[in-house]
């Protein structure tokens, strides 16, 4: 299998979607017969890749249903404790990232330890009516979210909704009890990494191509080339080689499953809230640099004075640790205060890899129930 697979691999290394059939045919020219085998990996890599959608995992109650999010309660009943909001990554890819499957869930793992208030921004994929919409849009919802449930939260953010955690925080100081920042790109000069390279090396008009392109969103299958480019030979071969491999493995084609339900379907975000993101934030670096303007106010960073935790992963080329990090330099928040930890592994893995749900979470869950 694998010589005929390298057989094919070049002749059609550009075209990823027809590589099952270039194994396929390889096999047949190495005089194998195609197999039950054969058939069934064709159709598993085929549910893979298009078959799938994402699920969360644990039980939840819609709490608001707005324009750019469904907000999740996942309380305890009768729970009094001060809320926490997770933050979700809008950045290509659904909440499910925080609730990822039994055993393996963000939000199981802080209910689990301690945080019995817990809520979810399970942002939508953008519609073409939503285009124009501006980070502005979003926050104002993140705040209509914490009046609903009292005026006054933890916010956990991820990633993307890190950096959105702490505009918040900067505009609204008196609305935050704690932050928490995991994996999060605050001070976007900061470290290197593909990202960083590509945002600020790429004019502007390339992004804006890709909008046009889109209609005036970023559509979520160009984000998804992009990372699958960024290591090309994981998930343009190698992948399809495990999964022939290991076809008649059950726990292997479950865990299979349930990663490609969140990767393979990437959602939409508005062309205007994207190009923002890329030429302010991972351009000019305007929010570590206080430059920022959300909500009619422009962010200073040193308003924040809350307690902070800040989280990174070592082996992280999306967010590389300086740049989570580094936020220290920023806040406002006594030195004391701020808790720094960096943990192996890389981007997705600080979310929702086993590794770090057992060994790092429970104590953040810990660190966010005692200011409750």
């Amino acid at each position: 299998m694998t010589k005929s697979v390298q057989t094919a691999k070049p002749s059609l290394f550009s075209l990823p979607l027809f590589w099952p059939m270039a194994a396929a045919a390889g096999m047949v020219e190495a005089g194998a017969e195609l197999s039950a085998r054969n058939l069934r990996f064709l159709a598993e890599d085929e549910k893979i890749h298009h078959g799938l959608k994402p699920t969360l995992a644990s039980k939840n109650q819609p709490l608001l249903d707005l324009r750019t999010m469904v907000f999740r309660d996942y309380s305890a009943a009768q729970s009094k404790a001060l809320p926490t909001i997770v933050d979700a990554p809008y950045a290509g890819h659904s909440a499910m990232i925080a609730d990822y499957q039994p055993g393996q869930s963000l939000m199981e793992t802080l209910r689990a330890n301690g945080v019995t208030r817990l809520f979810l921004t399970d942002w939508k994929s953008a519609t073409l009516d939503m285009k124009d919409l501006e980070i502005d849009q979003y926050l104002a919802e993140l705040n209509v979210c914490v009046d609903e449930v009292g005026g006054r939260v933890n916010l956990v953010g991820l990633c993307q909704g890190g950096w959105m955690s702490a505009m918040y925080a900067a505009r609204f100081p008196h609305k935050v009890a704690s932050l928490v920042l995991a994996g999060s790109p605050i001070d976007t000069d900061a470290g290197d990494g593909p990202i960083k390279r590509m945002a600020q090396s790429s004019p502007a008009s390339f992004y804006e191509e890709l909008v046009t392109m889109g209609g005036g969103l970023m559509l979520g299958r160009f984000m998804l080339r992009g990372w699958k480019n960024m290591h090309p030979d994981e998930h343009y071969f190698n992948e399809h080689v495990d999964l022939y491999e290991h076809i008649d493995d059950p726990a292997y084609v479950r865990k299979e499953e349930a990663f490609a339900s969140w990767y393979e379907n990437p959602i939409n975000l508005p062309g205007r809230w994207y190009l923002q993101a890329i030429v302010q934030l991972f351009k000019e670096n305007r929010l570590a640099k206080g430059q920022f303007v959300a909500l009619g106010r422009t962010l200073n960073l040193k308003t924040i004075t809350c307690p902070a935790y800040l989280l990174a992963g070592e082996a992280d080329d999306i967010t590389p640790p300086p740049q989570v990090l580094d936020a220290r330099k920023y806040l406002g928040t006594p030195a004391v205060q701020i808790t720094s930890r960096t943990v192996p592994g890389g981007h997705i893995g600080l979310f929702m890899g086993s590794r770090t749900l057992k060994d790092a979470w429970p104590d953040i869950a810990a660190w966010i129930a005692a200011r409750t």
